[in-house]
């Protein structure tokens, strides 16, 4: 057998061995993703978890700021920066409630626990609200929802283009008024101010009760018109002197 004979008799060994390698690992990475398997790991390092169901429709995502979804209603999607955390999602594919954390340097932090009204913004929410030189809100806000998010979003794009800061801001307090927006309706937790409190609103958003204590120990309650003029308060001052 001259030399030319042995050579080419290798490389078919060498090319038949890479084949069989190709084929055994091709098969031993289908074994190991094939659907009805389970994949376990010690820990993993990754920018965004997408929970979908069997047609991939989307129901929940697990994500860093970067990779985190912008939110969709009635098919649309909304290209928005929104913190980390996770967002979910009703059958219909639209965003129904979250939790999301977010500190920025300094700045203070934001975070949150809510639920969405079908086809509007949150309803309920626990939030941590503190601003950077931390004081804070610590508590539970129920809310009115009264326009579906798309047409409400919409209608604050329009009066943010508004140039006039005054004309703006009478523009947004008129929506606010009218009910349009999110009016809070209920408050219940710690306040900026340090006292715990239970804050009770009508329907445009104006404050009528609140029972609260303060830092110092001093209960109090206060009934308040729409004007936000106390009307009655108990222990009353007059009362007490």
């Amino acid at each position: 057998m001259d030399r030319q004979s042995k050579l080419e008799k290798k490389l078919f060994r060498l090319q038949l061995f890479c084949v069989m390698t190709t084929l055994t690992v091709g098969s031993l990475l289908f074994m190991g993703f094939k659907s009805d398997d389970k994949q376990k790991f010690s820990e993993i390092d990754v920018e965004r978890i997408n929970i979908v169901e069997a047609d991939g429709k989307l129901r929940m995502v697990l994500s860093n700021q970067q990779r985190q979804h912008g939110g969709t209603m009635d098919g649309k999607y909304f290209e928005r920066d929104r913190p980390a955390g996770m967002l979910f999602f009703n059958e219909k594919g639209d965003e129904v409630g979250g939790l999301i954390f977010s500190g920025d340097n300094g700045q203070g932090q934001y975070n949150s626990l809510t639920f969405d009204k079908f086809r509007s913004d949150q309803t309920i929410a626990l939030q941590h609200l503190e601003n950077k030189d931390g004081e804070y809100f610590a508590g539970l806000s129920i809310n009115d929802q009264n326009m579906p998010i798309i047409d409400m979003m919409d209608k604050l794009d329009k009066i943010k283009q508004i140039k006039d800061e005054k004309e703006r801001n009478a523009a947004m307090e008129e929506s606010r008024k009218s009910g349009e927006m999110t009016v809070r309706r209920l408050s219940l937790g710690k306040g900026r101010d340090r006292s715990a409190f239970l804050e009770l609103r009508d329907a445009k958003g104006n404050p009528r009760i609140k029972i609260s204590v303060a830092a110092d120990g001093n209960p109090k309650i206060d009934f308040l018109d729409e004007n936000g003029k106390v009307t009655e308060s108990f222990p009353n001052a007059k009362q007490n002197k």
